[in-house]
């Protein structure tokens, strides 16, 4: 028996019996109850009360194909593929593997066991919880055409949450999305193959929808939920993002970054700050970015801009 059609089932909240449940799946009760065995794999707490039957502690949104391409527009949609995973290693090696199926290839999961953030580190990814997002597509050009992209996909993130908060958002250079000081979600973006003419693009979000305490055990830094800001749904959220995706993208292939660097700069989560980029020796105040997406830092030697690395806000007189 499938366990995603009896998570399914029980992803209401609500009790069901274990003769409902194998009625509705079609298999005994000592069936339901073998399959209910597997459900703490998936890190989903069951409740068992006799005379009632069965329910999850805490009631899921599963994800829905028809809701989410419901939302999207037809022109963007059309160019579209959806493919929706239960459990996978991750968004993005998957989707590497599975290779492009239309103009914008897009895979969903439901939960990650080897979700990866930038610089090797782990992206925690309990069942049902967040959204794992990551989109293939082609970009036309050579190295030069890759500047930014990690911000643009930060904008797109930023805009369409903005939406559904009023609290202020912020980006943190160069792929966190923050809210109220504490991360909210990630950018991963990844190349397959070499390339000097046209490049294969995949990249990744993480964005912590309904993210817990408990769920939470791993992450090593300050991190923020949605819904606790925000009632939107995980899947009409998910929609409107697929669709400024596509928007932001057409725009980037059009233009590059510079016609983005205002809207970024406006959201800069170290703007004026004293900051310092790990293991390269830079101190200086931020200055935003330029038109490539480099970090500009005002040093006292001069400005000098950063490409990569790893960059952190400094105490007054450190």
């Amino acid at each position: 028996m499938d366990s995603m059609s009896l998570i399914s089932l029980l992803a209401d909240g609500q009790f069901h019996s274990g003769s409902a449940l194998g009625s509705a799946l079609g298999v005994s009760r000592t069936a339901v109850w073998k399959a209910l065995a597997v459900l703490p794999e998936y890190g989903l707490e069951l409740e068992t009360v006799k005379g009632k039957g069965y329910r999850l502690s805490c009631p899921v949104q599963l994800l829905d194909q028809g809701v989410i391409l419901h939302g999207i527009e037809p022109s963007i949609r059309n160019r579209l593929s959806l493919t929706l995973l239960s459990v996978v290693g991750s968004t993005n090696s998957e989707l590497m593997r599975l290779g492009e199926a239309n103009e914008f290839s897009v895979l969903l999961a439901e939960m990650q066991t080897s979700g990866r953030g930038r610089r090797g580190r782990e992206w925690v990814s309990p069942f049902g919880k967040n959204v794992y997002l990551s989109m293939a597509f082609g970009l036309p050009g050579g190295p030069e055409v890759l500047a930014g992209l990690s911000l643009v996909v930060g904008l797109s993130l930023a805009k369409v949450l903005s939406g559904h908060t009023s609290k202020s958002l912020k980006l943190k250079w160069p792929n966190d999305v923050m809210i109220d000081g504490r991360k909210l979600a990630g950018v991963l973006v990844e190349l397959r193959g070499e390339a000097t003419t046209a490049w294969s693009v995949v990249l990744g979000v993480g964005l912590n929808y309904d993210m817990t305490e408990d769920s939470a055990k791993g992450i090593d830094q300050p991190w923020a939920s949605l819904r606790n800001f925000s009632s939107v749904g995980r899947n009409e959220l998910i929609a409107e993002l697929i669709q400024q995706l596509v928007v932001d993208l057409d725009q980037f292939r059009h233009s590059g970054f510079s016609g983005f660097r205002a809207r970024w700069n406006d959201l800069d989560f170290f703007a004026g700050e004293q900051v310092g980029v790990v293991g390269q020796g830079i101190v200086g105040r931020s200055l935003g970015v330029d038109a490539l997406g480099n970090l500009v830092i005002d040093t006292v030697s001069g400005k000098q801009t950063v490409n990569a690395g790893e960059v952190s806000v400094r105490a007054r007189g450190a």
